[in-house]
């Protein structure tokens, strides 16, 4: 696979959960891939920048208010025609039920860990750019 940029969309209410984020994945998540961040603060903000941006990823946080990650997650899946994967990010594993059946297609677990976060972040990118 040869390197590219890839652009990851950030949301939380939270900017400190957004950067926390942005740190636990890096620019480079893998040798191959280079990410860039779009942040959004609020579910309005999020569905603008998946409609005007080529957006690869949506990093959501599970736990943002008033609307949650995985809420947003369903939603983008149920409003766009060729939705970006999903991966939310949830402050007990207890949540992964909520986030399969939201059809999420991936889960962090706060506090983030940046090698789980960069591996499961590049899989979801690789995955995207072969489909």
């Amino acid at each position: 696979m040869t390197d590219r940029l890839y652009t990851v969309l950030l949301y939380s209410d939270d900017p400190q959960v957004r950067d926390r984020m942005r740190l636990a994945v890096g620019t480079r998540p893998a040798a191959d891939l280079t990410v860039e961040f779009l942040d959004a603060a609020s579910y309005d903000e999020c569905v603008r920048l998946v409609d005007e941006y080529e957006v690869d990823l949506m990093l959501l946080d599970g736990e943002a208010t008033p609307a949650g990650g995985i809420g947003i997650a369903r939603q983008v899946k149920d409003d766009f025609d060729d939705p970006p994967p999903t991966c939310v990010v949830i402050g007990r594993a207890a949540d992964r039920w909520l986030a399969a059946y939201a059809q999420v297609d991936a889960t962090l677990q706060h506090p983030l860990d940046p090698v789980t976060a960069g591996q499961t972040v590049a899989g979801l990118l690789r995955a995207r750019a072969a489909a």
